[in-house]
């Protein structure tokens, strides 16, 4: 295992110093051109009550959207047993992913409230597939701190903690040590670490953190590019849609898949700076020039105010009206897994 730095320009100061999304007092600010993040009252007081209010609905769920457990687990195992890269999706921004022969856990939010101590949002779907018939994970990987992305329950279910290393961001290492983790690695944004034929690479999204009350932006937060031999993916995290990702197309790109969020948009003046939109989601996948564009962070839980399946329609458009093939714009089951096809990077129109 081997971790290098690379520094764009773009990351560091003017005068080569401190790196620019590093601030004087230890906190951690969005890329250049980044939307600003702004919670007005007149937005936020309507936002929150109707949040509380809508926490007590029942969501129903179509049959179309969740794959049945017993099924999601029986083809999972298939996929293991066979030679080759694929993701299942487990719900939200949690994926499973086979690439260059290691298993990759991604932002494990899998128990039922994104919260602390039994409060908060509520899940409406389980996870895909139950914590104890996961594979045994080679690399675990989580965004930032985030309730929705980082649960800590699920992170007491995972056995081998001892045998998976664990990727996070800037001033996350100790919350994992703490629980047992033995292969912490912290990772600034342009980190390298390479396992076997895996590198993994951490990139600048446009997002925030916080976990308690008076720990805003003390850690930092990171989308992923996972290479080997046969694919190229890039996991988002959780972000906001701005110039960032045309820098890291032309940087990293191409990527033969992008895992990209396309739900909690709603109010917009509030969550600009946080999370995209699904039309945002394609020009993200353009600008990172990626061939398959699968949509993530929706269908989970209840977190904004759009309708919750809304998204995958408004992705779904977006992608035909960007030009892409059908094939290229994937809105998964909770629980499938599908193959990750050999790079061709032919979804997009020649004039992308």
């Amino acid at each position: 295992m081997t971790k290098t730095k690379t520094d764009p320009k773009s990351a560091a100061s003017p005068s080569g110093g401190r790196p620019w999304h590093h601030l004087p007092d230890g906190k951690f600010r969005n890329p250049k051109g980044s939307p600003k993040k702004s919670v007005p009252l007149r937005v936020a007081l309507p936002y929150f009550a109707e949040m509380f209010g809508r926490s007590f609905n029942k969501i129903e769920v179509p049959t179309s959207h969740v794959m049945p457990r017993e099924q999601a687990t029986r083809e999972l195992r298939e996929y293991l047993d066979q030679p080759g890269d694929f993701i299942t999706w487990l719900g939200h921004a949690s994926f499973l992913c086979r690439i260059a022969g290691k298993v990759i856990l991604t932002d494990p939010y899998l128990t039922t409230y994104a919260g602390p101590a039994g409060f908060g949002p509520r899940r409406y779907v389980k996870s895909g597939i139950a914590i104890r018939d996961l594979p045994p994970i080679d690399v675990l990987v989580v965004s930032h701190n985030h309730y929705d992305h980082l649960d800590e329950r699920a992170l007491a279910q995972l056995p081998d903690k001892n045998r998976m290393t664990v990727l996070v961001p800037l001033n996350l290492g100790d919350f994992f040590r703490k629980r047992g983790f033995t292969h912490v690695v912290e990772m600034d944004w342009y980190d390298d670490l390479v396992v076997n034929d895996l590198k993994v690479t951490a990139l600048p999204v446009v997002h925030w953190s916080r976990r308690v009350g008076f720990d805003h932006n003390t850690s930092l937060w990171a989308g992923f590019a996972f290479k080997g031999p046969d694919h190229h993916l890039f996991f988002g995290g959780d972000s906001g849609y701005g110039p960032v990702f045309k820098e890291t197309g032309e940087r990293y790109g191409p990527f033969d898949t992008a895992l990209l969020g396309i739900g909690a948009y709603a109010p917009r003046e509030m969550m600009r700076a946080s999370h995209a939109t699904p039309e945002e989601a394609v020009l993200m996948g353009q600008d990172l020039k990626a061939n398959t564009l699968v949509g993530m962070h929706w269908g989970t839980v209840v977190l904004t105010q759009e309708p919750p399946f809304e998204p995958p329609e408004r992705f779904i458009a977006a992608g035909k009206a960007a030009g892409l093939a059908d094939d290229s714009v994937w809105v998964m089951k909770i629980g499938e897994s599908r193959p990750l096809a050999a790079p061709d990077n032919a979804g997009w129109p020649s004039n992308a």
